[in-house]
């Protein structure tokens, strides 16, 4: 399995002062960047202008994680922004296939999440189509919440069947993310972690940033 990578979630830091709070994480693996638009998740944070604007100053890769209605869309435009990933919802994606060709196209890595609820199932012959998979440990909408186990066996089903299949594919988990439940993500078979409270919420994220990335390279 791939290295354990941690992406911290700017959704916990201080929305004033972004580029100061980018340089806090500068050892980190990606900036996670939470897009939400009040329609398919009731919260709304920023769009294609912002993430433009943190893309030019973040020293780190920027992973997007698109919740908004109408993917098809909208998650080409941040492609084109020149972000490292572009993840976005199958729950919002018509064609998802396509979508994902066109990101790659485009010159990002294709990512695709689903929701708690979502089933894996009727997506795993997509795999060779998308560079991550995002398994929501939460439901997607705020950050702090707690991580859901329920979703562990499907983290379990995921990194079989990516395993399996002989493609490389990431598999990203997003919620409730701190030193304990990293561990138990990673038993599962998950690889890429979003933490949001548990770096901004320390004096110091890049050090919290080391120790969930240890915790999950156990």
């Amino acid at each position: 399995m791939s290295k354990c990578c941690i992406n911290p979630s700017i959704l916990s830091a201080d929305f004033v002062n972004l580029e100061t709070e980018l340089k806090r994480i500068s050892n980190a693996d990606a900036v996670h960047v939470d897009v939400m638009d009040n329609h398919f998740v009731p919260n709304l944070t920023l769009g294609l202008p912002v993430v433009q604007r943190i893309q030019a100053v973040s020293p780190v890769p920027l992973d997007a994680h698109l919740m908004i209605a109408d993917a098809d869309r909208w998650a080409p435009a941040y492609a084109d922004l020149g972000l490292d990933s572009v993840t976005f919802h199958a729950e919002a994606a018509i064609a998802p296939i396509k979508l994902a060709r066109e990101l790659r196209a485009r010159g990002a890595k294709a990512g695709m999440a689903l929701r708690p609820a979502t089933a894996l199932e009727p997506y795993l012959d997509m795999l060779p189509e998308l560079d991550m998979l995002l398994i929501m440990t939460v439901e997607p909408g705020f950050g702090g919440q707690a991580f859901l186990d329920v979703t562990l066996p499907k983290i379990r089903r995921a990194r079989a069947a990516v395993d399996g299949s002989g493609v490389h594919v990431a598999i990203q988990v997003d919620g409730g993310i701190t030193e304990e439940t990293i561990v138990r993500a990673a038993e599962a078979g998950a690889n890429v972690f979003v933490a949001g409270s548990a770096v901004y919420g320390h004096q110091d994220p890049a050090a919290a940033i080391d120790r969930l990335r240890a915790a999950g390279s156990r």
